[in-house]
C-alpha cells in the first residue's frame, strides 16, 4: 500500500494542474460518475497520511489559491516532474512498475482503508489501496504479461484532462466525494504539526509496538514497509509491549520514523528507489536469518512482518 511518502509525491504531481479547468474525462471507476468531474476547476490538492484530497469548484468559482500560491506549488512539483520525465521517457512508451509497487503485499488494515461516503461534497477522496499511484502526463504501461498470457495495460481508474492539454491518470484506487478532509495533521508523521508528545503516549500502551505503529490516529502515514524498517533501526522486537520499553527507546524509535519516513520522501523527489534493510528479505544487513511472520491485534487485519532475533531481542 503507498505509504506518507508515496502519497506526499502523488500531491506533488497534482500541484501543477491547481487553477485549471477539466475539459475531459475518462476512466473506468463504477463508484465515481467521472462526468461529474467535466468543466469543474482543481481548486486545492492535499495529502493526509494516506489519503489525497482534491478540491473542485464550478469553473466560474472562486479559486481557493492565488496566483502566487499555484507558482509556488508548480515550482515545487518540478522537483518530481524533471527527474520522472528524464527516466520514465515519452508518453506511451513501456514503463516498468515502480520499485515501491513491486514492494507491495495484498493485505488491508481497517485502520487504512476510507470511511463511508458522507454524501456529495466538493472533495474528492483518493485512496489508493495496494497498488494504486498517480501518473501525470502519461499513462503506464505493461512490463509484464498477465496471468492469461496478454499483455494488457493497466485500466485507470480516472483520467481528468485540463485546459492546458496536460493530464492526471489515477490508477487502482477507491474514491468519494466529502465535504472536506477529514484529517488531524498532528497525527502525520510527515507533516511540521506532528504531535510528538501524543504518539509518544500511544507507544506507551501495552499492546504489541508493531499493532501501535499502523494506528493510523496517531502515526497517518505509517504503513507496513516503515514499521518494519523503523523497528529493526530501533533494534526492537515487533511484538514487544510498548509499555516494557524505556521512554529513551520510545523515543527513539519515533526519531527513526520521521527520519526514516523524511529520507524516503526525499529520495522519491530525486528519483531513487527504496532499499530496504529487512523488508521482504531473507538476512538482515550483519548477515543474520530473518523471520518472518502474521501479526494483528485479535480480529484485526493480520499484517506480514519481518524481524531479526539476534538484532531485535525478545523482551521478557
Amino acid at each position: 500500500m503507498p505509504e506518507g511518502p508515496s502519497v506526499r509525491k502523488f500531491q506533488l504531481l497534482t500541484s501543477p494542474f491547481v487553477g485549471q479547468v477539466v475539459v475531459k474525462v475518462g476512466g473506468s471507476s463504477q463508484k465515481l460518475n467521472v462526468n461529474d468531474l467535466n468543466a469543474l476547476r482543481l481548486q486545492d490538492s492535499q495529502v493526509h497520511g494516506k489519503n489525497l484530497y482534491l478540491a473542485f469548484v464550478a469553473a466560474e468559482g472562486p479559486l481557493g489559491a492565488t496566483a502566487d500560491e499555484t507558482a509556488l506549488r508548480r515550482e515545487a512539483a518540478c522537483e518530481v516532474h524533471c527527474p520522472a520525465q528524464a527516466q520514465q521517457g515519452q508518453a506511451g512508451a513501456p514503463q516498468p512498475h515502480s520499485q515501491d509497487e513491486e514492494l507491495q503485499e495484498p493485505q488491508h488494515s481497517r485502520s487504512e482503508a476510507p470511511e463511508a461516503a458522507e454524501g456529495r461534497g466538493n472533495w474528492l477522496r483518493i485512496h489508493f489501496g495496494m497498488f494504486g499511484s498517480v501518473r501525470a502526463n502519461e499513462f503506464s504501461r505493461a512490463n509484464r504479461a498477465n496471468k492469461r498470457g496478454d499483455w494488457k495495460d493497466p485500466v485507470p481508474r480516472l483520467v481528468l484532462h485540463f485546459e492546458s492539454g496536460g493530464f492526471l491518470v489515477f490508477y487502482n484506487c477507491r474514491m468519494l466525494w466529502c465535504s472536506s478532509p477529514r484529517a488531524d495533521p498532528a497525527s502525520d508523521i510527515l507533516s511540521v504539526e506532528f504531535h510528538r508528545g501524543r504518539a509518544l503516549h500511544a507507544l506507551c500502551a501495552p499492546d504489541p509496538i508493531c499493532y501501535t505503529l499502523l494506528d493510523q490516529r496517531y502515526f497517518s502515514g505509517l504503513g507496513n514497509i516503515i514499521k518494519n524498517e523503523i523497528l529493526y533501526l530501533a533494534r526492537i522486537h515487533p511484538l514487544t509491549p510498548g509499555s516494557l520499553l524505556a521512554v529513551s527507546d520510545l523515543e527513539h524509535l519515533l526519531d527513526c520514523a520521521v527520519q526514516f519516513s523524511s529520507e524516503w520522501l526525499h529520495n522519491k523527489l530525486r528519483g531513487q528507489g527504496l532499499h530496504p534493510q529487512v523488508y521482504q528479505k531473507e538476512q538482515c544487513p550483519l548477515g543474520h536469518p530473518l523471520m518472518k511472520d502474521t501479526f494483528g491485534p485479535s480480529g484485526g487485519f493480520k499484517r506480514l512482518t519481518w524481524w531479526c532475533p539476534q538484532c531485535q531481542p525478545a523482551v521478557l
